[in-house]
């Protein structure tokens, strides 16, 4: 049993990396003045496919999650990878704004069947105890992607051009994140622990819990994916090089992985609202910090208190869903939860981009959306204790 849960994680985390929640939120930063420079399209223009992406996500999210719980992740997450990979790839070979569009729409229709929402019902139901770790574990794959895809995404795009890093990246979807988990991937479905059926939306909008998930990771969602789609032009505008604008990206990664590690420890020992909330808070002034960061020294610091914040982020939505509600129940629920946070995270990246094409900055749109992720912290950390929670579930 040991042996398996441990293969589990071991796979996980390079397949996470690769996922659309990782390989294409932070690669896509350093595609936009390439595009801009090749094609001509504007920020906004390109931002939009990121958009498109994110509301795929939004509204794909609680279909896929309820086929997970019915059907198994294995028969959700290998086809879903297949197309996915065959949509970032023909990224090398895209001539127009509406291909890009469509490559990035078809990603976004399959990308949780990549990402958190399957691989977060895997680590759940394959840990009870220690949960929280486990899921910080796996989630350490998205922080290994937010230390390395930034400055690799720069780096094959001035080595080897556009075609041949879309390539490359495909080439590694393919390998960890098909063919791995083909091989090595046990079948998991109900978890056993009851006989109720999945949520539903009818089930669920009387309930206050689920609200306040809904606001609160809408909140934190439209502020940290709308700065790190733009982080690296926002420090390069200031003067700082394309180098350094990637390792700053980096520095957020690597704060974003010790904040996984560090959230998911907190997790099995305190109060996961608390958790969350406080480290919210923390991203907040982040973000507010790097509205005004104009050295490399403040952009770092600015950077690393963003990323601790998503590090908290993937870790305490699936563990407080799996405490708050049935784990037969999980990835419909979670689906519905991703739905918000991907719905925000579709206009965050817009609004950076609108607010710099009409007025040249990106100064004002940041700390409106420094402003939103402080209110999401206070409205995770305003819910009650777990353990309450899963009573009143029960009840």
């Amino acid at each position: 049993m040991m042996a398996s849960r441990t293969r589990v994680l071991v796979i996980s985390v390079p397949a996470i990396m690769v996922s659309f929640g990782s390989l294409v939120i932070f690669s896509f930063g350093a595609f936009i003045k390439p595009l801009n420079e090749r094609f001509g399209w504007s920020r906004g223009q390109i931002s939009l496919a990121f958009t498109l992406a994110a509301l795929a996500v939004a509204i794909f999210s609680p279909i896929l999650g309820r086929l997970i719980d019915r059907a198994g992740v294995r028969r959700v997450l290998l086809p879903c990878v297949i197309i996915y990979c065959a949509a970032f790839t023909s990224l090398a070979v895209i001539g127009s704004l509406w291909a890009l569009y469509l490559a990035y729409v078809a990603m976004g229709i399959v990308g949780n069947g990549t990402a958190h929402l399957v691989w977060a019902r895997i680590i759940s139901s394959s840990f009870d105890k220690q949960r929280g770790l486990a899921l910080a574990a796996m989630m350490a794959g998205v922080g290994a992607g937010a230390i390395g895809i930034p400055p690799l995404a720069t780096w094959l795009l001035g080595s080897f051009g556009w075609s041949a890093a879309c390539l490359i990246f495909g080439g590694a979807i393919l390998v960890f994140g098909w063919l791995s988990p083909l091989l090595f991937l046990p079948e998991i479905r109900g978890s056993g622990e009851n006989n109720r059926p999945a949520g539903t939306f009818r089930d669920l909008r009387g309930n206050h819990v689920f609200w306040v998930l809904i606001v609160g990771f809408f909140l934190f969602s439209i502020s940290v994916n709308g700065i790190i789609a733009h982080l690296i032009p926002l420090l390069s505008d200031r003067g700082l090089s394309a180098s350094a604008a990637g390792f700053a990206a980096s520095m957020l990664g690597v704060l974003t992985l010790f904040g996984r590690l560090l959230t998911g420890a907190l997790l099995d020992r305190f109060r996961g609202s608390y958790v969350g909330g406080f480290l919210f808070g923390l991203a907040a002034v982040g973000v507010a910090a790097l509205s005004q960061a104009k050295t490399i020294p403040s952009a770092y610091a600015a950077a690393g208190l963003i990323g601790l914040g998503m590090g908290a982020e993937a870790d305490v939505m699936p563990y407080l869903i799996s405490r708050f509600f049935p784990m037969d129940s999980f990835s419909e629920i979670y689906g519905y939860t991703f739905t918000a946070y991907a719905v925000a995270a579709a206009f965050g990246p817009l609004l950076m981009g609108w607010s710099f094409d009409q007025f040249h900055s990106y100064v004002s749109a940041a700390l409106a959306l420094a402003a939103a992720m402080l209110a999401g912290a206070f409205a995770i950390g305003s819910l009650p204790a777990e353990a309450g929670i899963a009573r009143a579930a029960a009840g």
